[in-house]
């Protein structure tokens, strides 16, 4: 898996008065990232939401192909803050779940939940 998202600083870090990374930059990398490894599992990130409404969905159309619901339990997620903002923290897992199927949906794609990696590289390390 190929992890492509925009840097939001937190404000707890010494990166905290550094630009934020911009939807553009990120949404270019995945599709190029697509087109140079058109096998490799790449995530719309939840960051990618968190910096615009409609991320992950540009993120999908872009080229990725997975997208990570967040299923720690609501109680300890604020300890797992990598910045500040981020979206569906309040969320439980079945809501969250919900959420992005339709999110899904709405981008012109169906949710699969079969095994996550590609054929052609369970064929080679098989």
């Amino acid at each position: 898996m190929i992890g492509i998202g925009p840097f939001i600083p937190h404000k707890d870090t010494v990166y905290k008065d550094e630009p934020a990374g911009s939807l553009e930059d990120t949404i270019t990398m995945i599709a190029l990232t697509r087109l140079f490894l058109p096998h490799s599992l790449l995530p719309a990130t939840t960051a990618l939401g968190t910096i615009d409404s409609k991320g992950r969905e540009k993120g999908l159309k872009a080229g990725a192909n997975v997208v990570m619901p967040n299923l720690s339990p609501v109680n300890v997620r604020e300890k797992y803050a990598l910045y500040d903002g981020k979206i569906c923290t309040g969320d439980e897992a079945a809501e969250c779940r919900n959420c992005i199927e339709k999110r899904i949906a709405s981008a012109g794609f169906s949710l699969d939940m079969s095994r996550g990696d590609h054929i052609s590289w369970r064929k080679r390390y098989d």
